[in-house]
């Protein structure tokens, strides 16, 4: 696949960022997503140095309109989407899987 569309949520910190860089050096085409608007566009200037064209857009994927807006905004800018990295975690109570209630369910399934 020649320069791919690449998503990733939760590209702030840590693996979701680490994968940006890494697909920023193969000149993958690129979204990353998260919360922190002044960290996102660090991080987008840091793609672009790269060489990478890299677009930060703020989304919480807890929000379906904001995760439909996200890919939605994606395929507008790049007209497809080739590569979705749900790396984007959330804060939840831990416990039994039996216990859990339905959000967190399907917070996993995004």
């Amino acid at each position: 696949m020649n320069q791919p569309v690449v998503l990733i949520t939760g590209a702030l910190t840590g693996i979701g960022r680490a994968t940006a860089l890494a697909f920023a050096r193969t000149h993958a085409r690129l979204v990353v997503s998260g919360r922190r608007v002044p960290q996102g566009k660090a991080l987008e200037a840091e793609l672009h140095a790269l060489g990478a064209q890299a677009f930060f857009i703020e989304a919480d994927v807890r929000n379906d309109a904001e995760v439909g807006q996200l890919v939605d905004q994606t395929i507008a800018r790049f007209g497809r989407l080739d590569v979705a990295i749900n790396n984007a975690g959330t804060e939840g109570q831990p416990g039994p899987i039996a216990d859990a209630h339905r959000f967190p369910l399907e917070a996993v399934a995004i």
